[in-house]
């Protein structure tokens, strides 16, 4: 019993609307598991806490108050940065840290998502 043209048709159509799918999803798992590595590091949890209590921060401020080296401070900054944890804005010579706090509820939201399927 062969299949029509309309159903043949149908049929590639389900197969690439499930492939784009699929392909999302694997976008969106491994932008997820890249944001999680980022913010799954003790140090990076203290930026992250600093960050949140002071609203912005320079990278002087952040270093001096969890007592690293300005190398190390920066180093994890740009990761969160990267996973666009954290904003930068420059006033002058001077770069200025925030949260991304969008982009932090836009994980939660994943996580929570991904924990009730």
């Amino acid at each position: 019993m062969g299949t029509t043209t309309t159903e043949a048709s149908s049929v590639k159509h389900t197969k690439e609307a499930s492939g784009k799918n699929d392909q999302m999803n694997y976008v969106a798992v491994k932008s997820a598991a890249m944001i999680l590595r980022a913010i799954n590091h003790k140090l990076r949890q203290q930026i992250i806490k600093l960050l949140e209590e002071n609203k912005r921060m320079m990278v002087t401020d952040i270093y001096v108050k969890l007592r690293l080296e300005q190398s190390v401070a920066s180093q994890h900054l740009a990761i969160l940065r990267h996973a666009n944890i954290v904003n930068t804005k420059r006033e002058g010579k001077v770069i200025y840290y925030s949260l991304n706090v969008g982009r932090i509820e836009e994980i939660a939201a994943l996580v929570q998502s991904m924990v009730h399927e």
